[in-house]
């Protein structure tokens, strides 16, 4: 059998694999269906079936290579599935390899992250710290020439990626290109199990307020954030939990970071499906009394297991949420393995907050695109559906979570714009570290100032002086971040950019206010303990 037929057939087996799913789940599990629906479906297969066989045989060009397989994996398949919903998702064998890796939050490998540059080359952005590939020296922005011998050009950050994996201990020769040194730069790096933590920092932000970013919910999710919090110690008085741009992830974290944060026997969040009984999940251990006040920060890219969190907090009023009305995801996907190493991610659950609330934005008669980008399709609150948190404040259901308190990312400016498009800061700081040592603590003078006007002169970047001065703060920042991420590692440019954010340093300022909640949280919780243990007497 050709290579071709046998992927034509694996195809093949794969989608009338998915169709047998769906009506497996269908006939076993919601009820038995009528003979009438029956027969419909087996007659759409076969419509399907007739109509690939006319496809391949009369097309006015040959299905050659791998073009069976694109029909089914990138046409009828995801077709099939985006007209139940945005999110059910069918995962090809590295698709599904690479979803794996980040809900496990492992891997093995050098420990970069790489991307395409705009000339089509592969580029490290950063490596990973504690990684062989920060342990050698690699720095933010090499090109990455060859990999045992092999040119990289051409080659996508995939195919990349994929020559750098391997089994722990075996040994790549990577040859990077770097901006300031005078040749190519040769690594040996010994590949090791990668760390991928979700949560990026977790810092004293300011004396007894601390900071926690989470980048998206993994496997490791929650022991990560009970770490953070028994680092932070006695000592916090005020936390900060960053959820900007958290598209979500695994359920069960994001279940046991709010189990850290509410009281005992609280709801976190239910699951309700047409082929699966109702799962009501509870904080099961408890914060154990260890109160303070909670902000969370979040926007437009905060959805999914992210606002489970976040509609969690909310309802029972232990947290302020500021920032803007987030993405509206309340779909929950099942994940299930199917042949060759392939996967499907079908939606059998909606979830519901504490209070009730569906926040799934609409997606009926929507484009893909319009569903995730425009964001003009939310609701009109007049319209939402309403619902009342464990003190009695309104919340809305549809279209996202609503902020308690608005906040506006800062808008760039036409001159951060150029300075980012032209990439000057990584420029700037290899020719900087080239010629100067620098330590812990490093802070932006007039003096380097001076020496960033000189390269941008070289650079040939125009400027009106009063756009520097209007942009100083935000430009010292960057030069800042991108030395120390270069000599110290990612997260030491990842602080000195929270440090200076300007919705981090609004929700610091909103602490005062979020402490106001929580008591009157609590007031009301002993409110009703103690109407409770009066109604035995008065019976």
């Amino acid at each position: 059998m050709s290579i071709r037929t046998r992927r034509t057939l694996f195809s093949l087996v794969v989608f009338f694999t998915l169709c047998a799913l769906g009506g497996m789940i269908l006939n076993q599990q919601v009820g038995a269906q009528s003979a009438a629906d029956e027969s419909n479906f087996r007659d759409s297969l076969k419509t399907f079936s007739n109509v690939y066989t006319i496809v391949a045989k009369n097309y006015a060009e040959p299905l050659t290579g791998d073009m069976p397989s694109k029909v089914i994996f990138d046409g009828a398949i995801p077709e099939m599935l985006h007209t139940l919903d945005p999110h059910s998702s069918f995962y090809d064998p590295q698709a599904y390899a690479r979803m794996q890796e980040e809900q496990t939050g492992r891997y093995y490998g050098v420990g970069m992250l790489i991307m395409q540059t705009a000339d089509g080359q592969v580029a490290v952005v950063h490596p990973i710290e504690g990684g062989p590939a920060f342990r050698a020296g690699v720095h933010p922005g090499d090109v990455i020439g060859s990999i045992d011998g092999k040119s990289t050009k051409g080659m996508t950050t995939d195919q990349v990626a994929t020559l750098l994996k391997g089994e722990r201990g075996t040994t790549v020769t990577v040859i990077m290109n770097r901006v300031a040194a005078d040749g190519p730069l040769t690594f040996h790096l010994t590949r090791d199990e990668i760390p991928n933590n979700s949560i990026d920092l977790a810092y004293y932000i300011r004396p007894g307020i601390g900071y926690v970013h989470i980048i998206q919910f993994t496997e490791t999710t929650g022991r990560e954030f009970d770490d953070a919090i028994n680092n932070f110690g006695p000592g916090l008085k005020g936390l900060v939990i960053d959820l900007r741009g958290n598209p979500g992830g695994v359920l069960v974290d994001a279940v046991q970071v709010c189990d850290r944060l509410l009281k005992r026997g609280q709801i976190i969040v239910s699951q309700r499906g047409r082929a699966y009984p109702e799962q009501v999940y509870r904080a099961t251990h408890g914060n154990g009394g260890q109160d303070f006040p909670i902000v969370v920060l979040v926007n437009r890219g905060t959805a999914s297991a992210a606002e489970i969190v976040t509609g969690a907090l909310q309802d029972h009023d232990r947290a302020l949420v500021a920032g803007e009305t987030t993405f509206g995801k309340g779909l929950v996907q099942t994940v299930y393995n199917l042949p060759d190493k392939t996967g499907l991610a079908l939606t059998t659950y909606h979830y519901y907050t504490p209070s009730g609330r569906l926040i799934q934005r609409n997606y009926n008669g929507v484009s893909l695109y319009d569903y995730y980008y425009d964001i003009g399709q939310k609701a009109d609150l007049k319209n939402r559906e309403v619902k009342l948190t464990d003190s009695g404040r309104t919340v809305y259901g549809g279209g996202g979570i609503t902020p308690d308190v608005s906040l506006q990312p800062p808008a760039s400016t036409p001159f951060q714009g150029v300075l980012l498009d032209h990439n000057v800061f990584l420029g700037f700081t290899e020719h900087y570290v080239a010629h100067h040592t620098v330590a812990r603590g490093f802070e932006v003078n007039d003096a380097v100032l001076n020496d960033f006007k000189q390269y941008l002169a070289t650079q040939k970047i125009d400027y009106k002086p009063q756009e520097f001065d209007k942009n100083s703060d935000w430009v010292k920042t960057y030069i800042k971040s991108s030395i120390d991420e270069t000599e110290f590692g990612y997260t030491a440019g990842l602080r000195d950019r929270a440090d200076w954010d300007p919705e981090i340093r609004q929700g610091i300022g909103l602490l005062p206010q979020a402490a106001q909640l929580e008591q009157r949280a609590l007031k009301v919780d002993a409110e009703k303990e103690a109407a409770l243990d009066k109604e035995p007497s008065q019976r």
